[in-house]
């Protein structure tokens, strides 16, 4: 079994913050993930960050079901999920 990691990426921290707190409730982690700052190459401003709201996933052991449900929560504010 491989060590997997889930990355949602979110247009601003507001949204990752949210999202932190509905990834814990919907996944029963024990903790919120912590919003990520990520600068867009070549940028210096701000303005012009992404955020990254990162859930690890040991083992690979969440299902299709909950994998629709985080791309779901980061679609909902104009984010997307990566998988790392």
């Amino acid at each position: 079994m491989s060590d997997g990691r889930h990355v949602l990426v979110l247009p601003d921290r507001d949204a990752a913050e949210e999202v932190a707190a509905e990834v814990a409730e919907l996944l029963g982690l024990p903790e919120e993930p912590r919003p990520l700052r990520d600068a867009l190459a070549g940028e210096d401003d701000a303005e012009d960050a992404q955020w990254l709201v990162v859930v690890e996933d040991p083992g690979e052991r969440y299902d299709r079901k909950a994998l629709a449900a985080l791309t779901a929560l980061a679609e909902a504010r104009e984010g997307w999920l990566e998988r790392d």
